[in-house]
């Protein structure tokens, strides 16, 4: 199994409680986070070995670097075929490789259908020849996939039933240490090293405008693991520390307490509307990964919450739209709505709960089940 970031890890996670329920005893190993080292796999590489951001400098830097750990992944496994290969997301780095050891004779899953229905709708051929079949998360899917002769089951969201219908915002609250009453916005800046030197600061400096409009606005910065230093200078550097926590993780308890979100694009954006939050997604890259990137989407969404709906349901500030006086207006917006647009806020909340209901599964269950008849295919 290989997973290339925390959104991954979480996932494959998942994927590990339900095979441990579906067949017992088992071995697995190949690139893992923390999440699925504690349910017992073995790492033959950390995950942060392929973490990195779009088609950044650090891509350059650590090509070859990452290109070598995939051969040397790939030679291990011809010499030593496991019973199914799971590639979780990544596609960049899994397809590939699932192509390889499917044509050698190992069968291959992929967890987490690429978004061919968003950008790089050329990866379906690869998607073809790579995977025996394609655990897909969202429910438009295999349709799509089924028409490219592509074997898929929807085995919803696993964030969808880990993270609760009705949030506790007053338990959460409490076990923050916060007031009951305090006006609270989450920011979240990515899961990668690369994110929070691009996405850090804007946040941080959007947040001190917000303070300043509201003085006794609460901050809350979950951070991934090995970056709360990096969080913490770039909140010294802004000079943003009043009323400003930084969080060792508990994203999902800083999205429980707080009243809106300002936040990456990616999978924490899912994880927002699940907690039924407002929020503004916002991300920068670099202009060499923004114009690439760009001609390649073939919808007018980033955001996750925004994908599923097909409409603009939350702002996206992207590129040179995100800049900190937009952030902050577009997030005392949500602040202001709670009093004066009761309304808007209700019919989020509404259409979040839905999105919920519609991606809630069995995930584990589903996920092992459809791996059992992979393996005995």
């Amino acid at each position: 199994m290989v997973a290339g970031e925390a959104s991954g890890d979480l996932l494959a996670a998942s994927l590990l409680d339900g095979m441990q329920a579906r067949f017992g005893s088992f071995a697995s190993f190949g690139i893992a986070g923390p999440q699925m080292l504690r349910r017992g796999m073995q790492a033959w590489w950390p995950q942060d070995k392929l973490s990195v951001h779009g088609f950044s400098w650090e891509l350059i830097r650590r090509y070859r670097e990452i290109v070598g750990i995939r051969r040397q992944l790939r030679e291990r496994l011809l010499r030593n075929p496991p019973d199914v290969f799971i590639g979780v997301d990544a596609p960049d780095f899994n397809l590939a490789l699932e192509a390889d050891l499917r044509a050698s004779g190992t069968k291959t899953v992929h967890f987490v259908c690429p978004s061919v229905w968003a950008w790089r709708p050329q990866r379906l051929e690869l998607l073809r020849r790579a995977a025996d079949h394609v655990l897909c998360i969202f429910p438009f899917e295999p349709e799509l996939l089924a028409a490219h002769g592509i074997e898929s089951t929807f085995v919803g969201h696993p964030l969808a039933q880990t993270i609760p219908m009705d949030p506790d915002r007053l338990g959460a609250r409490r076990s923050l240490g916060l007031d009951q009453e305090a006006a609270v916005v989450a920011i979240l800046p990515g899961s990668r090293r690369s994110e929070i030197s691009y996405l850090a600061p804007l946040f941080f400096d959007a947040a001190l405008r917000m303070q300043a409009a509201r003085p006794q606005l609460q901050f809350l910065v979950p951070a991934a693991p090995g970056l709360r230093a990096a969080i913490e200078a770039a909140a010294r550097s802004s000079g943003l520390q009043r009323n400003l926590r930084v969080l060792d993780g508990q994203s999902h308890a800083a999205l429980a307490a707080c009243d809106t979100v300002l936040l990456a694009s990616g999978t924490a954006t899912l994880e927002a509307a699940l907690f039924k939050r407002p929020m503004v997604i916002a991300y920068r890259m670099s202009w060499l990964s923004a114009a690439l990137i760009g001609r390649k989407l073939l919808q007018p969404w980033v955001g996750l919450p925004n994908i599923l709906n097909r409409r603009f349901v939350v702002p996206e500030l992207l590129q040179d739209a995100a800049t900190p006086a937009a952030l902050a207006d577009a997030t005392l917006d949500w602040l202001d709505a709670a009093q004066h647009a009761p309304a808007r806020l209700q019919e989020l909340q509404d259409c979040f709960t839905a999105m919920h209901h519609q991606l809630r599964r069995d995930t584990p269950a589903l996920a092992s089940d459809a791996i059992a008849r992979v393996i005995q295919a």
